[in-house]
């Protein structure tokens, strides 16, 4: 990994392609909210599918409507095969198709140990808003990689940081509500239709 990419850093804003050949920004896929970005070999790896069968999961946790987080995959993969690889793991957040190599070049993760495919080193990057790592995780070797009780405790690291109103018994936060003003609790002056179109 680039050797300025570490904790407390932010993640440069990639744009791609997502499974729909739509170009998105990750601060766009991002909005307000705590983000997983997972660095992906691809849907050839076996690995990747194990883990994303258990991220299928944890994003039922953190989808808007419940934990209001979000994540994002990015691979190497073609469009076709970013569709293949979402619809195989039943994966509901959006993937990133990036065949020119754009992220694995700009961070520096080429996988030199397997030339045939390519790959990036596989990583799981926990952001904070405005894309700020928390937590980055090298999983070259399958075990490196978080576990879904991991990630969900980096949720809760970040939330309670960056949402000011994480405890309602806060007397800051009850007087706040009793003021009326309202703008200061999630979601922050949009309305819930705009958070949930926002991840579509």
């Amino acid at each position: 990994m680039r050797a300025d990419v570490i904790v407390g850093s932010q993640l440069p804003d990639y744009e791609l392609s997502d499974q729909t050949g739509k170009h998105r920004r990750l601060s766009e896929l991002q909005g307000q909210d705590p983000m997983i970005v997972v660095l992906a070999r691809g849907g050839y790896c076996p690995k990747d599918r194990r883990q994303h069968e258990g991220l299928a999961a944890l994003w039922r946790e953190m989808m808007p409507g419940v934990g209001y987080c979000r994540m994002v995959t990015i691979s190497t993969d073609s469009l076709l095969g970013t569709n293949e690889f979402r619809n195989a793991v039943a994966a509901g957040w959006p993937f990133l198709s990036d065949p020119r190599r754009i992220v694995q070049k700009d961070l520096d993760i080429p996988e030199y140990t397997d030339p045939e495919h390519d790959p990036m080193v596989p990583h799981t990057i926990v952001c904070a808003p405005d894309r700020i790592l928390h937590k980055i995780y090298n999983g070259y070797w399958f075990f490196g990689r978080p576990t879904v009780e991991e990630l969900r405790q980096d949720m809760r690291a970040v939330l309670q940081s960056c949402r000011w109103d994480w405890d309602l018994s806060c007397p800051d936060v009850r007087a706040a509500w009793a003021a009326g003003e309202k703008d200061k609790f999630y979601p922050y002056g949009k309305t819930f239709a705009q958070v949930f179109a926002e991840d579509q």
